[in-house]
C-alpha cells in the first residue's frame, strides 16, 4: 500500500508561480514512476505530468514549457513546478503511483492516489 499527500495548492493571480509537493509512505520510492493529473469542474481528469524512477519525464502538450516535474528520492517526494500560470490551469490536482518505470497517461493505470490539492488560478 502506498499513501500519498499533496501540498502546496492555493490561489495565485495570473502569470504566477505555485510548486506542488506529493509524498509518497513507501521503502521502495524509487521504483514508482509518479504522475499529475488534473480535474476542473464539469471536466474529465487529465494528464499533467510524470516522472519516472530514473528521472525520465513527460508533460501534457498544454502544459510542457511552462511545468516542471522533479523528484527528490531522499526524501520520498515529487514535485511539481507550475510557471506562468493560467486561468485555465484551474482545477484540483492529483498525484499517483504505480510499481513502473513507465510513464502511462491513463488515471486507470494508477491504483494509488492522493487526496487533491486546488490550484486556483485569477484572471
Amino acid at each position: 500500500q502506498v499513501q500519498l499527500v499533496e501540498s502546496g495548492g492555493g490561489l495565485v493571480q495570473a502569470g504566477g508561480s505555485l510548486r506542488l509537493s506529493c509524498e509518497a509512505s513507501v521503502d521502495t520510492f524509487r521504483s514508482y514512476t509518479i504522475v499529475w493529473f488534473r480535474q476542473a469542474p464539469g471536466k474529465d481528469r487529465s494528464f499533467v505530468s510524470g516522472i519516472s524512477g530514473s528521472g525520465g519525464t513527460y508533460y501534457a502538450d498544454s502544459v510542457r514549457g511552462r511545468f516542471t516535474i522533479s523528484r527528490d528520492n531522499a526524501k520520498n517526494t515529487v514535485y511539481l513546478q507550475m510557471d506562468r500560470l493560467e486561468p485555465e490551469d484551474t482545477a484540483i490536482y492529483y498525484c499517483a503511483a504505480r510499481h513502473t518505470s513507465i510513464i502511462r497517461p491513463s488515471n486507470k493505470e494508477y491504483s494509488f492516489w492522493g487526496q487533491g490539492a486546488q490550484v486556483t488560478v485569477s484572471s
